[in-house]
């Protein structure tokens, strides 16, 4: 796995298939996005809230993305 960086303890991977990987085996679904160094790194979970044990959205994270589609968002 390539960590870019971590965001209130959770890692930010460079590929959206490393962030679904971890979101399986931490009990999350789907992938959100973030930019980071001009780079754009992918979470697991639908939100940045959700990733980080809150279970509610976050005005840092505007995208949700499944496997299937590409999509943007922004840190």
């Amino acid at each position: 796995m390539s960590i870019l960086t971590t965001i209130n303890n959770v890692p930010l991977f460079s590929t959206p298939a490393e962030a679904i990987n971890y979101g399986n085996n931490n009990g999350l679904v789907g992938y959100h996005t973030h930019i980071y160094n001009g780079v754009t790194g992918y979470m697991a979970g639908a939100t940045h809230g959700q990733a980080a044990g809150s279970g509610q959205g976050s005005s840092t994270s505007n995208s949700t993305n499944t496997p299937s589609s590409g999509g943007g968002g922004g840190y």
